[in-house]
């Protein structure tokens, strides 16, 4: 890693204009301002068919789950914001994973994964917030090997939260987002700091 960690944010919807959208890119520039380099990737660029291990095995990977799993690889951790599809993700985010998880080219199984770091955070206009998402996208990520901070965000009632411009404009909501990017940006820092060390007195 180069003294600015790579933090890559995405959300889990295709939809233009999502809500979500907007949330993960408030996080991001918290993330920015504590001193990383932020990639925004929208999965709309990165059209995947249903994962079917049978397509997989006659002709390799797709030519867009490579170049997402590159995307991934190139980052040292990730801010996803993934809207509640009846109460779960969406299919979008889940084949996305299930895709860049495979091996494929110079990555072994999860290999992009592995001991990573990743933010996480949903939102809805509805009183709940997309929340029931958020355990689903914590196992999803953990089960490829990535590390979930502690904190995650669901923000309620969103699009009341919004401007014309769509910009977030409730300072709570603002300082709790750009706070969840900080902190992914600071646990990667005291990890690599600390392989350092380790390292220096082995």
């Amino acid at each position: 890693m180069n003294n600015k960690p790579r933090i890559l944010a995405f959300t889990g919807s295709l939809r233009e204009s999502s809500y979500t959208k907007r949330v993960v890119q408030t996080a991001l520039r918290g993330a920015e301002n504590a001193g990383a380099d932020v990639t925004f990737a929208d999965l709309r660029d990165y059209p995947m068919p249903l994962f079917n291990s049978d397509d997989e095995e006659t002709s390799g990977l797709v030519e867009n789950a490579l170049r997402f799993q590159e995307l991934l690889a190139a980052h040292d951790g990730f801010l996803i914001s993934s809207p509640e599809y009846n109460g779960s993700v969406t299919a979008a985010f889940k084949n996305a994973i299930d895709w860049a998880s495979r091996s494929g080219g110079p990555f072994k199984r999860s290999d992009i994964f592995t001991g990573k770091f990743a933010g996480i955070m949903t939102a809805s206009p509805g009183s709940f917030g997309g929340i029931r998402a958020l355990p689903h996208v914590r196992g999803i990520l953990m089960s490829v090997g990535v590390n979930v901070l502690s904190e995650e965000y669901a923000v309620s009632f969103v699009a009341d939260k919004l401007d014309a411009n769509g910009d977030l404009t409730e300072e709570k909501t603002k300082r709790n987002l750009e706070g969840l990017g900080a902190a992914l940006v600071n646990i990667i820092l005291k990890t690599s700091e600390a392989k350092i060390t380790a390292t220096a007195t082995s």
